[in-house]
C-alpha cells in the first residue's frame, strides 16, 4: 500500500478557494489511480473526484463540476484538488485515496489506501 497525507485544508468564506494536496510515499505513485472523498458531520463519506494513472480520465460528482479540479504530479508523488467558488455545503473532512485496481471512476470499495483527512470549513 501507499501512505497518504493530506494538507491544505482550512477556513474560507463562501466564494473563496482552497488547494488541497495529498503527498504519497511507499510504492510507485504513478501506478495508482487516485481520488478525493469528503465526509460532512453526521453524513457518510462521498466521492468528490478521481483521476486515472495517466491523468487522461477525470471524474467529478455533479455538485463540484466546473468548480473543482483534480490533478496529479507523479514527479512529486502528489495529487491535488483545486477548489474554487466554495460554498458552505462543501464543508467537510476531505480524504484522498488510492487504488491499483481499475483506472479511475471505480467503486469506493476498490480504494485501499486512505489518508487521515483535512478539514475544510466554508462560512456563509
Amino acid at each position: 500500500q501507499v501512505q497518504l497525507v493530506e494538507s491544505g485544508g482550512g477556513y474560507v468564506q463562501a466564494g473563496g478557494s482552497l488547494r488541497l494536496s495529498c503527498a504519497a510515499s511507499g510504492r510507485t505513485f504513478s501506478e495508482y489511480a487516485l481520488a478525493w472523498f469528503r465526509q460532512a458531520p453526521g453524513k457518510e463519506r462521498k466521492f468528490v473526484a478521481s483521476i486515472s494513472r495517466n491523468s487522461g480520465l477525470t471524474t467529478y460528482r455533479d455538485s463540484v463540476k466546473g468548480r473543482f479540479t483534480i490533478s496529479r504530479d507523479d514527479a512529486k508523488n502528489t495529487v491535488y484538488l483545486q477548489m474554487n467558488s466554495l460554498q458552505p455545503e462543501d464543508t467537510a473532512v476531505y480524504y484522498c485515496a488510492a487504488t491499483l485496481r481499475g483506472n479511475g471512476n471505480v467503486p469506493t470499495t476498490w480504494y485501499d489506501s486512505w489518508g487521515r483527512g483535512t478539514q475544510v470549513t466554508v462560512s456563509s
